[in-house]
């Protein structure tokens, strides 16, 4: 049952890695709140540490409600392992830093969550590592951009925050041709409504903080992908730089999955609405949703995604200063960083989010000083709109 094999995900969402504990029958998982696991002999010990039994031994090293997360999330991918972190960019810099070393190379997309252009412009390049950030979107570009020691081409799509698509079938392909690897952040989509290992991509990473989580409550990371690389990730840059989800963080984010289907239904739900909204809103000058048919890529998301997720970004007539005023203005919703809860969530990206961006870089990634990303949350969405008119009325006077 680990796949949830013939299951549909709303299905595995709520039994896979939510078994019956077997000694006491408990119909909820347990948290295994410990730190380190008795052996019954040495001889165990000894085969735990060499590998040759799957015991547990330490928690940074395993423990089984970490366990059951990740056979969940797994499976919710139809991927042949995953592994839990104690967050999202634990996870992004575990998978990658197993992949590259000094003298590689990574092609990265332009628009990506900002602590991410961080590590791959800052901390990645001091050690040697070697990133050129291109358009995704462009087939072109990153088939010139790849070079005889690229290692990895990375990606988010939708991207953070402008929600830009890029096609996974054309990104395997390219690196199918040369022998690298395919790492996609899917945490605006989840595997609710996209699963990129079925389209041929390598590595899935979430923040499982957002959707997976959904409550605001925990933080935390997953990377979804084929099983000896997920060993490899889990005996080197996991146990040794030693970004681990704790027990009761796990336990959290299994609570959280077993509503995800309803919960991303309602948020599309809504969402759809706050953009049909928006975009025939006399104050906005523009609106990014792909479930929209003037999004330029709205074919591309029919195509790849079975729905068109819970985040939007729009700019406002007025630029900075009239999205300064709505995100001041807010009522209902809450002038917060992050995405994914039941509650609708504003933000700046430019001050914010993607502050660690130069405002060249940001340029380059089509984020606007003026750009205002909305997490729509569970509210009615009459609500939602509600305070959403009454802060555009302040912000453009419309």
């Amino acid at each position: 049952m680990d796949k949830g094999d013939g299951m549909r995900l709303e299905t595995k969402a709520t039994h896979v890695g939510h078994e019956p504990e077997p000694l006491t029958g408990s119909i909820v998982t347990p948290i295994y709140q410990t730190s380190t696991f008795v052996f019954p002999s040495v001889d165990e010990g000894a085969a735990r540490f060499s590998g040759e039994s799957d015991g547990f031994i330490y928690t940074r090293l395993g423990n089984p409600t970490l366990a059951a997360l990740e056979r969940c999330v797994s499976a919710l991918e139809n991927g042949e392992k995953a592994i839990a972190f104690a967050s999202g960019m634990s996870a992004i810099s575990s998978v990658v830093m197993a992949i590259v070393s000094a003298g590689d190379h990574i092609v990265a997309d332009r628009c990506v969550y900002g602590c991410v252009y961080s590590l791959f412009s800052g901390i990645l390049r001091r050690f040697g590592v070697d990133v050129d950030f291109v358009d995704c979107s462009q087939v072109a570009e990153v088939e010139r951009a790849v070079k005889p020691n690229t290692k990895v081409v990375y990606f988010e799509s939708p991207s953070n925050p402008v929600l830009k698509l890029v096609d996974m079938e054309a990104m395997v392909r390219i690196a199918e041709r040369h022998g690298i690897m395919t790492v996609m952040d899917n945490t605006f989509m989840t595997p609710f409504f996209q699963r990129p290992l079925e389209w041929g991509i390598d590595v899935v990473v979430h923040s499982a903080t957002k959707y997976l989580g959904g409550h605001g409550d925990v933080i935390g990371g997953i990377a979804v992908g084929p099983r000896e690389l997920m060993d490899q990730i889990a005996e080197t840059t996991q146990k040794d730089l030693g970004g681990s989800l704790s027990p009761f963080d796990a336990w959290l984010i299994l609570r959280g999955i077993k509503t995800l289907h309803v919960r991303m239904e309602r948020h599309e739900y809504n969402a759809m609405k706050v953009a049909e909204f928006l975009e025939g809103h006399k104050g906005v000058e523009r609106v990014y949703y792909p479930g929209l048919k003037s999004h330029p890529q709205h074919e591309l998301a029919k195509k790849q995604m079975t729905g068109f997720g819970g985040m939007i970004a729009v700019e406002l007539k007025g630029g900075f200063e009239a999205g300064r005023t709505l995100m001041d203005s807010v009522k209902l919703c809450q002038l917060a960083v992050s995405l994914g809860k039941t509650t609708t969530l504003v933000e700046h990206p430019a001050s914010m989010t993607h502050s660690t961006m130069t405002p060249e870089a940001r340029q380059a990634a089509g984020i606007a000083e003026g750009l205002v990303r909305i997490s729509v949350g569970l509210e009615h969405v009459d609500d939602i709109i509600a305070d959403l008119s009454q802060a555009l009325k302040k912000a453009t006077g419309y």
